[in-house]
């Protein structure tokens, strides 16, 4: 380990370390407000099975019944998509970039299962540009997993930490007040880790 990384790693933190549990009160005490669909239009069909909010303006987190419904992604104007939970498995959203070659969206597909032990952290950084160059062009992103609550939550709150350097509490307040969202607690102490790193890069 280089010299310059093992003082980072020592250099303390006002206020002491982010943990998993800092998180999770943060998550239990941050109550969802009710809202409509982005874009509903209660007489247009594509709307009955839908399940998405905007959690950050231009960043939408829906399941997977909302990503495969290309109708929907095009009205409410996405042009970049993440699925967090690629693949043919149960738990997996069987979608890839051929299932939307006949729209403009651009596609990051990532193989996560929702599982404490799954490491999503090395995606963190790729999430974090995919979805910054996104943002920067005027697109809109739609991020999702199987139902929309942690695998494609937690690429949402990396982003925000990393690109908008926000410390993981307020991240999951901003996510969690407008999608009930819930992390499981592997990914929540990646979070933490992500949040001390940062942290001590920007000390």
């Amino acid at each position: 380990m280089e010299s310059s990384q093992k003082n980072d790693f020592q250099k303390h933190l006002p206020g002491g370390e982010t943990t998993q549990n800092h998180l999770r009160e943060a998550l239990n005490r941050t109550p969802t407000n009710t809202k409509p669909l982005p874009g509903f239009d209660p007489n247009d069909v594509i709307f009955y099975h839908i399940d998405c909010d905007e959690v950050y303006p231009g960043i939408y987190i829906g399941d997977a019944t909302t990503a495969k419904s290309k109708d929907y992604l095009q009205k409410l104007g996405i042009t970049h998509l993440i699925n967090a939970a690629e693949g043919n498995r149960f738990g997996f959203v069987n979608t890839d970039k051929n299932y939307y070659a006949d729209t403009n969206i651009k596609y990051l597909g990532l193989p996560l299962a929702d599982l404490h032990s799954t490491d999503i952290s090395k995606y963190f950084f790729t999430v974090a540009t995919f979805i910054d160059e996104a943002i920067k062009a005027g697109g809109k992103v739609f991020v999702h997993c199987m139902l929309g609550i942690s695998r494609s939550a937690t690429c949402v709150l990396a982003y925000l930490m990393i690109k908008k350097g926000m410390r993981a509490i307020n991240a999951i307040r901003t996510v969690r007040k407008n999608r009930y969202v819930q992390p499981n607690g592997g990914f929540l102490h990646q979070l933490a880790q992500l949040d001390n790193q940062l942290r001590r890069q920007r000390l």
